[in-house]
């Protein structure tokens, strides 16, 4: 199977399994679980949650093992969007060509939405009775280290900062190492713990996850300097508004694209050479292309 052809197959599969975690609703509060599947469900990649599936493939493990994990990641991408978005934060009112969350229900009922959505995160991979005890045990671990208060929330602190004055690039490289990095490792780390074996690849997984979280950030601020609206989903030109460093302040299109490209060829370097980790290698440079 090519990997375009695995991606669209896998995607397919996580649509219907996220679609389980919000068929239960409390009829007591009705709109949270509105709120917690409008963005959850709203479309995406789902880059995140393939990566969960490669990497529990690259390491040995099984799909039914991966899957739990893979809607956990998509659970707490959803709620990072929906905190990000607020107006307290990055103040934006379009994401994925739609109305945010908070546009759409409030900004109390989106607050505790993203907040539900992280708790049940932790919920689902705790509960992955697929994997043994431990290895769930380790995913939660992972997780909840990869996104507090030394991963992403401590890198949206630093973002804010940011608003505030001009980081240096050392700053700024810190802010999405922690920001985007962190939880993009943590999928392919969650992706080894479906695996028996899966503690052999967390090297591969730690550096391959960092290096292509970082170019994923850079080509985002390429993209919110050359795209349009309706390319991108959401408003372009909002970082320089918010007077928020990025890495166009640094770098030119060509350079940037070029540090983009060397992020990309050190992780796949990581990869060694098989089906899975030539697929790996695929999604590497898919992102690195990508339009939006």
């Amino acid at each position: 199977m090519s990997f375009k052809e695995l991606l669209k197959s896998d995607l397919e599969l996580i649509e219907r399994e996220l679609e389980k975690y919000f068929e239960v609703k409390d009829e007591m509060f009705p709109q949270l679980f509105e709120s917690m599947k409008y963005t959850t469900m709203a479309g995406g990649k789902r880059i995140r949650a393939f990566l969960v599936m490669m990497f529990a493939r690259l390491s040995g493990g099984s799909v039914e093992a991966a899957l739990p994990f893979a809607c956990a990641i998509e659970m707490i991408q959803a709620y990072t969007l929906i905190h990000d978005d607020l107006p307290c934060m990055d103040d934006d009112d379009m994401r994925r060509g739609k109305p945010s969350n908070h546009i759409v229900f409030g900004e109390a009922q989106a607050l505790l939405a993203g907040d539900a959505l992280l708790t049940y995160a932790f919920e689902v991979c705790g509960e992955n009775k697929a994997v043994k005890p431990s290895n769930a045990i380790k995913a939660v671990s992972i997780l909840a280290k990869c996104i507090g208060a030394c991963g992403t929330v401590g890198g949206q602190v630093l973002d804010l900062e940011g608003e505030k004055r001009k980081l240096t690039k050392e700053e700024l490289y810190h802010v999405h190492d922690l920001k985007t990095s962190a939880l993009i490792q943590a999928s392919a780390l969650l992706g080894c713990c479906a695996s028996e074996n899966g503690k052999d690849y967390f090297d591969i997984a730690k550096k391959y996850g960092h290096n292509i979280g970082i170019a994923f950030q850079v080509i985002d601020d390429i993209l919110d300097v050359i795209s349009d609206e309706e390319t991108l989903g959401k408003p372009i030109g909002s970082d320089a508004e918010s007077n928020k460093t990025t890495f166009m302040d640094f770098y030119t299109v060509d350079e940037a694209r070029k540090y983009a490209e060397k992020l990309t060829e050190e992780a796949c370097a990581e990869l060694g050479d098989s089906e899975y980790a030539n697929l790996l290698k695929d999604l590497a440079y898919y992102l690195l292309e990508r339009t939006n």
